[in-house]
């Protein structure tokens, strides 16, 4: 049984008089104890995805204008903001982009994790701050007994991404949304980080929806992966599959633009030609088309549906089952 379920989502924006839709039908779910990678490039509406499952697009100039979001069978959608604040941090918990600016420069770590237990759990000040040390323990910060009383400022950048995850997993939360965790540090504490989230996983049983551009972060820890662009989803299979047998233009060509381990220094990474599309003037076909070398009339005519290709695996291509290599732009051109 899935334990969030999202169906037809679409998330709009207002810029002036128009509107644009940053996340436009998309539908997935998530099993308990899963690990879901969401990836593509910026701007193809991963972060607004997950603002919309915890109701923080903000608004104006966003809005949620249809859809439904489940969690054990709960719209969320339907609920008043007071049961939204409730679930929020404690059944899901999100991870924000930069730990810098989402932790508060003024409050020492241990107060915003009390902070964030008292919230939601009826314990005393002292039976809060132990939980506070527990998670800090448990995110394997070193030393948590002299880190709980300092400052943000005090902390590296991957020891500040521990307490956010130390915070998001206090309430021991079913859903874990992990927005770039790894962004802005180096490649060790990247390791460190995913190795954490993995553990953890296995520990607590929670569910992780990952969100990230990058491919070889989905391969270390997803089960299962969404390939989004331009707000839409246009490939969906378990990890596996998908790094074996993909099955849309777009994944093969982020597939191809990662470095690979044991090549000769000669291999020249495929770069995919051209930028997101500007969501006011999208294509009227596949919105990969104008940049997809494999794109005939019917792509830039006709919306392609996104549909089981193999058991688990969707794609919304016109032109799969695909079973060549995705030329480069040059030879395409």
């Amino acid at each position: 049984m899935s334990l969030l379920e999202v169906k037809d989502l679409r998330t709009e924006f207002r810029s002036g008089g128009s509107v644009f839709a940053a996340v436009d039908g998309v539908s997935f779910s998530l099993a308990p104890g899963e690990t879901l990678g969401i990836v593509g490039e910026s701007g193809c509406g991963k972060s607004v995805t997950s603002l919309s499952i915890m109701r923080l697009v903000p608004n104006p100039p966003g809005r949620i204008a249809s859809g439904e979001i489940r969690l054990e069978g709960r719209n969320l959608l339907d609920l008043p903001e007071s049961e939204m604040r409730a679930i929020r941090g404690d059944a899901v918990s999100m991870i924000f982009q930069e730990p810098m600016t989402s932790l508060n420069p003024v409050q020492t770590v241990g107060e915003q994790i009390i902070e964030a237990i008292r919230l939601h759990r009826a314990v005393t000040a002292a039976e809060a701050r132990s939980r506070a040390l527990e998670m800090l323990r448990l995110v394997k910060i070193p030393s948590p007994e002299t880190r709980l009383d300092e400052y943000p400022h005090q902390l590296s950048g991957g020891m500040r991404q521990r307490v956010m995850i130390a915070m998001a997993l206090a309430c021991d939360p079913k859903i874990l949304i992990a927005d770039e965790p790894t962004t802005a540090l180096d490649v060790t504490i990247q390791a460190q980080i995913l190795d954490l989230l993995r553990d953890l996983r296995e520990r607590t049983g929670t569910a992780i929806m990952l969100i990230t551009h990058d491919l070889g972060v989905v391969a270390e820890v997803a089960h299962r992966v969404i390939v989004m662009y331009a707000g839409r989803i246009v490939e969906e299979a378990p990890v596996g599959p998908l790094f074996a047998d993909p099955q849309h233009p777009y994944t093969l060509g982020l597939l191809g633009s990662i470095p690979r381990l044991g090549s000769d220094g000669d291999e020249r990474l495929q770069a995919i030609e051209g930028v997101v599309p500007n969501p006011f003037a999208l294509p009227a076909g596949c919105r990969f088309s104008p940049r997809c070398p494999l794109a005939d009339a019917r792509c830039k005519a006709e919306q392609p549906v996104l549909r089981e290709i193999a058991p688990g695996h969707r794609a919304a291509c016109w032109k799969a089952p695909l079973d060549l290599v995705l030329p480069t732009a040059a030879a395409a051109s």
